[in-house]
């Protein structure tokens, strides 16, 4: 029985957001009960944990995670960590994949949150309850039996289940005539089975980037098809194309009317939006691949307040990002952080998709933040009522891409310290020749 007064939070999944839930849940007992944590798998950790397995699991789930064997982060540790639990100290800035699973397992263990967790339940349906009291009718069922369902009621509902798992395949003419091997990076684990071959990537994103450079040294060519500016210092049998437009046969047409042949194509063309255990429309939600709306905050539904989808936005800092989004949610769940009206917050959400489209933004990059992030999470630490991240979060992590920029292929190499709230230092590798540079 919950305790009166007390609200009974569930958590829809045990990656990293969903850890961060349950710790700060748990943290706060005058408040709420023990939170309950939903994970499909067996183990926490999310996209985090890899499996050379590509598909479908044994169990029949579709693999959840998108790590390939030799995946290092592209950001610093000392930007990615929780704020209250640093990443080992011994370890460099950037880290194989490996770490930051142990990271989050530690963090796990530290904070006892494992208690909280519910391994290999699948959730099925998360509804809004009949009756007076309101709160949420969440239907769950074991992964290794579907067909006996158990539906508890929740007064309020974190869904932390992530969008790095179901791949976008964009509408490219042809692409279903490719003789070759045709892929998603979602299902890339490692460059071997790719030597001597002709590889064309499509975007140049994180995982495009990635892969070319991985790809580089055993195929015969990687041809990286994007519309962003050159890419600068890629390996000499990397060839940066426009757009693919079309496909016919073995031949990739490109925008720019140059044609290749291929042996195969990878899509790095990002993830969709999705949760089949909602319906929208009951909830006054439009889900598409690339878009969550209405959201205030990108965090709930205007007319849902105890909803909250935690993690949506992209182009972020994403251990301190869902610090702040879930500090936020409790704290409007406690009471501390009062919401304006349902009108008020369903016209505040309406107008910041309007204010990014008529600024010229593609409705596909609404909830990339970029450098909004530190606006974004400033604001919600000031409703909230709690520290805001330190200033150096965002003075490394603006280092770190300008690092990136300037040298695809070897800014991993360097390692940081951070010196104060203010204050970072590059130690280590640095090609200046200095022991360290002021990163003020």
């Amino acid at each position: 029985m919950t305790a009166p007064g007390k609200l009974r939070v569930v958590v829809i999944g045990a990656g990293a957001a969903g850890l961060c839930a349950a710790r700060h849940i748990a943290a706060c007992p005058e408040s709420f009960a023990p939170p309950v944590v939903f994970e499909a798998s067996d183990r926490v950790g999310g996209t985090w944990v890899y499996t050379e397995e590509t598909g479908q699991s044994p169990d029949g789930l579709p693999i959840h995670s998108s790590m390939y064997r030799d995946l290092r982060t592209n950001l610093p540790k000392e930007v990615m960590a929780f704020p209250d639990f640093p990443f080992d100290p011994s370890l460099p800035s950037f880290l194989h994949h490996s770490d930051v699973l142990a990271y989050l397992e530690s963090y796990a263990d530290h904070f006892c949150v494992r208690e909280h967790i519910r391994f290999s339940r699948l959730v099925d349906a998360v509804s809004p309850a009949e009756g007076p009291e309101g709160g949420w009718d969440v239907t769950t069922c074991r992964a290794q039996d579907r067909t006996v369902q158990v539906t508890e009621h929740f007064d309020a509902v974190i869904v932390c289940s992530g969008h790095y798992s179901d791949p976008f395949i964009p509408a490219i003419p042809g692409l279903e005539t490719f003789p070759g091997r045709l892929l998603h990076s979602h299902e890339y684990r490692s460059p071997e089975p790719f030597a001597g071959r002709t590889v064309v990537l499509l975007g140049a994103g994180p995982s495009g980037v990635d892969l070319t450079l991985q790809l580089a040294p055993v195929a015969q060519r990687v041809i990286l098809s994007h519309r962003q500016p050159p890419l600068p210092l890629l390996p000499g049998n990397v060839l940066q194309a426009m757009p693919v437009v079309a496909v016919a046969g073995d031949t990739v047409q490109f925008g720019d009317g140059a044609e290749h042949r291929a042996d195969v194509l990878i899509l790095c063309t990002g993830y969709r939006y999705r949760f089949p255990f909602l319906a929208p429309a009951r909830l006054g939600l439009r889900i598409t691949a690339h878009t969550v709306t209405p959201l205030y905050r990108h965090l709930l539904p205007p007319h849902h307040p105890d909803l909250f989808f935690v993690g949506v936005c992209q182009q972020v800092c994403p251990f301190p990002h869902f610090h702040c989004q879930l500090l936020f949610c409790l704290a409007v769940l406690r009471g501390a952080c009062r919401l304006p009206s349902a009108a008020e917050r369903q016209a505040a959400a309406e107008g910041a998709l309007r204010q990014h489209l008529a600024a010229g933004g593609a409705p596909r990059h609404f909830h990339q933040l970029g450098r909004r992030q530190w606006g974004y999470c400033q604001e919600l630490a000031r409703l909230g009522g709690f520290e805001p991240l330190p200033p150096v979060v965002r003075k490394l992590y603006e280092a770190t891409q300008a690092s990136r920029r300037q040298d695809v292929s070897s800014y991993r190499s360097l390692n940081y310290r951070v010196l104060s709230a203010e204050e970072w230092a590059l130690v280590g590798a640095d090609p200046g020749g200095k022991g360290a540079e002021d990163g003020r």
